[in-house]
């Protein structure tokens, strides 16, 4: 028969203390943001468009490069 090796540390031998584990979780918990709500309710059921779309005169050039229509003639 061999000799059983043990290990240094087991693997449940927590190297800090319950109430400092319990300090670094409480610190992420602050820094996090809430979780963004799944609800239908929680958001508005019509969002309206902001305006006109603009685009610059590169873009136009390029579109018309490629035969696109940006202004809906």
């Amino acid at each position: 028969m061999s000799a059983e090796k043990t290990p240094g540390r087991l693997a449940y031998d927590d190297l800090t203390t319950p109430s400092e584990m319990t300090r670094d979780c409480e610190a992420v918990r602050a820094a996090l943001r809430p979780a963004p709500s799944i609800h239908f309710a929680d958001f508005p059921r019509e969002i309206r468009k902001r305006g006109e779309i603009e685009y610059s005169a590169a873009a136009a050039r390029l579109a018309g490069a490629l035969n696109l229509q940006l202004d809906g003639d």
